[in-house]
C-alpha cells in the first residue's frame, strides 16, 4: 500500500516527470528539466527549487556592465569639449539626454517585462548599448553624443527594471533581501566602474575615445551571454493552461490592473498597499541620486576651477572621483544590509545632507578633499536610498509586478535628477560655479532633510501601531 506521497512520486514517474520532497514535505514535481510550483501548500514559495548562490551573484553583471557604459563617458567629456566646442550648460544636456531615453524606458520596460519576461527585454537593451558604444566610439559632432547618451539612457532603464527585478527572480522568494542588495550594488558598483576604466584606459592606451568603449562593447556581450543562459523562466501566457501542480491566476492583480492586459506604455506604478513604501524610497533616493548626477556631470569642471595644481588633461582623476562616489555607495550598502530599511533610509537622508554641506564648503574653500569627501557621501546618501526603498519594494510588491515598481521608484528619483543637472549647469554659465554649486546645495539638502523628515515621521506613526517594518 503506497502513502500519498509515495503515490505522487510513483504518478510523477509514470508521466515522464520526477519527484523531490522540500524540507516541508511538500512534493516538488519536475518535468524536462524545468521546475514546477510546490504541490502542497508550506513547500517553497511558488515551488522552485533555489538556485544555487553563484547564479545569484551572476544574475547581476548584466545590470553591472549596462551601468558601467552609463557613466563611461563621463572621464572623456574634457576631451569633447575641446574637439568639438560645447559650454558647460550643453555638456549637462547631453548628460540629461540620458535622463531622457531612461524615463521613457522605464514608461514601457518594466510593464513588458512583467508580462513577457526579463530576457525579453533585457536582451534587445543590451543591443541599444551596443549601438550606444559604436555611436560614441565615432562621435565627430555633438548631437552624436546626445544621441548615444539617448540609447544609453534606454538601455538602463531596462537595466533597472527588468534587469533588477531578474536578479531578484533568481535569489527566489526566500533570498529577496539579498536580490535586492546584489541588485541594488551591481547597479552603483558599474555606474563607478565604467569612468574607473574610462579614466584608465584613455590614458594609458592609444584613441581615449575609442578603446574605452571598445572594451566596453565586450563587456556588454559578456552580459547577454548570462542572460540568455540565466536560470529565469518565461511567464505564462494569459489564459494558458496551468502546469501540473500550478494555480492559474486569475482576476485583478492586488494593484487593480488585469492580470496580463492594460497598456503596455504607461507611467509605471505600484499595487495598492505599497504607495507609502514608493513614497519614502523616493523621498531619500531622489535627492541621492541628484546629488551624484550633479557630481558626475560637472564632477571635471570643479576639480579643474578647484585646484590649478591638478593636470586639467587628466582623465584618471575624475573618473577615479566618481569610482569613489559609487564605490562608496556600493560598500555601505553591504554595511548596512542587516539594519532595519527605515533606518537605512533615514542614514541616507543625513549622508546627503553631509555631503551638499561638504561641497558648499569645497567650493568656497578651493579644498579638493572637501570635493572628494563631498562625492563619497553623496554616494553613500545615495546607496542607502537606494538599497531602503528597493527592499521596501521586494518586501510588498508581488513578482508579478517587480519590474514595474523598480521602474516606478527609478523614474521618481531620476525625473527630478535630469531637470536639476540641466539647471545647474546653465546656472553655472550664468553666475559662476560658486554661487550655482552653493544653490544647488542648499536647495538639495533641503528636499533631503524633508525626505529624512518624512521617514522618520512615518516609522514613528508606524511604530504607534505596531513595530515598523524590517
Amino acid at each position: 500500500m503506497l502513502s500519498s506521497t509515495q503515490l505522487v512520486l510513483e504518478t510523477a514517474k509514470g508521466a515522464g516527470m520526477s519527484g523531490r520532497r522540500t524540507a516541508t514535505g511538500a512534493v516538488v514535481t519536475v518535468r524536462g528539466g524545468g521546475l514546477r510550483r510546490a504541490d502542497a501548500v508550506g513547500g517553497p514559495a511558488d515551488g522552485r527549487a533555489a538556485v544555487p548562490l553563484w547564479w545569484v551573484w551572476l544574475a547581476a553583471w548584466p545590470v553591472t556592465a549596462v551601468f558601467a557604459l552609463s557613466n563611461a563617458a563621463t572621464p572623456l567629456y574634457v576631451l569633447w569639449q575641446d574637439e568639438l566646442c560645447f559650454s558647460g550648460g550643453t555638456l549637462t544636456v547631453v548628460f540629461a539626454s540620458y535622463i531622457v531615453g531612461l524615463l521613457a524606458s522605464l514608461l514601457c520596460c518594466g510593464v513588458l517585462s512583467d508580462r513577457f519576461g526579463r530576457r525579453p527585454v533585457l536582451l534587445p537593451a543590451l543591443g541599444l548599448a551596443l549601438a550606444a558604444c559604436l555611436m560614441f566610439a565615432t562621435a565627430h559632432h555633438v548631437a552624436v553624443l546626445i544621441v548615444a547618451r539617448l540609447l544609453t539612457g534606454l538601455a538602463v532603464g531596462a537595466a533597472v527594471s527588468a534587469g533588477m527585478a531578474a536578479v531578484t527572480d533568481v535569489a527566489g522568494p526566500d533570498r529577496r533581501r539579498l536580490g535586492a542588495l546584489l541588485a541594488s550594488s551591481a547597479m552603483v558598483f558599474g555606474a563607478g566602474l565604467g569612468p574607473l576604466l574610462s579614466g584608465v584606459l584613455s590614458e594609458t592606451l592609444p584613441a581615449p575615445t575609442v578603446t574605452v568603449f571598445v572594451v566596453e562593447a565586450a563587456l556588454l556581450g559578456t552580459a547577454a551571454l548570462v542572460v540568455w543562459r540565466m536560470p529565469i523562466r518565461r511567464p505564462r501566457a494569459p489564459g494558458a493552461p496551468a502546469a501540473p501542480g500550478e494555480v492559474a491566476a486569475s482576476g485583478p492583480d492586488r494593484g487593480g490592473h488585469p492580470r496580463g492586459g492594460g497598456a503596455w506604455v504607461r507611467v509605471p506604478g505600484v499595487p495598492r498597499g505599497s504607495g507609502w513604501h514608493l513614497a519614502l524610497g523616493v523621498a531619500v533616493f531622489g535627492p541621492g541620486i541628484v546629488a551624484t548626477s550633479f557630481v558626475l556631470s560637472l564632477g571635471p569642471s570643479l576639480l579643474t576651477d578647484l585646484l590649478d595644481l591638478l593636470d586639467s588633461d587628466s582623465r584618471i582623476v575624475p573618473g577615479a572621483l566618481a569610482f569613489s562616489m559609487f564605490l562608496a555607495s556600493t560598500c555601505v550598502q553591504f554595511a548596512v544590509q542587516r539594519r532595519s530599511r527605515h533606518t537605512i533610509l533615514v542614514g541616507g537622508a543625513v549622508s546627503v545632507v553631509l555631503g551638499m554641506v561638504t561641497l558648499v564648503a569645497a567650493v568656497h574653500t578651493a579644498a579638493v578633499w572637501a570635493l572628494v569627501a563631498a562625492a563619497v557621501l553623496a554616494g553613500a546618501g545615495q546607496g542607502m536610498g537606494q538599497l531602503g526603498g528597493l527592499s521596501l519594494l521586494t518586501s510588498s510588491v508581488p513578482p508579478h509586478r517587480l519590474a514595474e515598481a523598480n521602474a516606478a521608484f527609478s523614474a521618481g528619483g531620476y525625473a527630478p535628477a535630469g531637470v536639476l543637472a540641466v539647471g545647474a549647469g546653465y546656472l553655472t554659465d550664468a553666475v559662476g560655479l560658486t554661487s550655482a554649486a552653493t544653490t544647488f546645495g542648499v536647495t538639495l539638502a533641503t528636499a533631503a532633510g524633508l525626505g529624512g523628515a518624512l521617514v522618520l515621521a512615518r516609522r514613528s506613526r508606524e511604530g504607534r501601531g505596531g513595530p515598523a517594518p524590517r
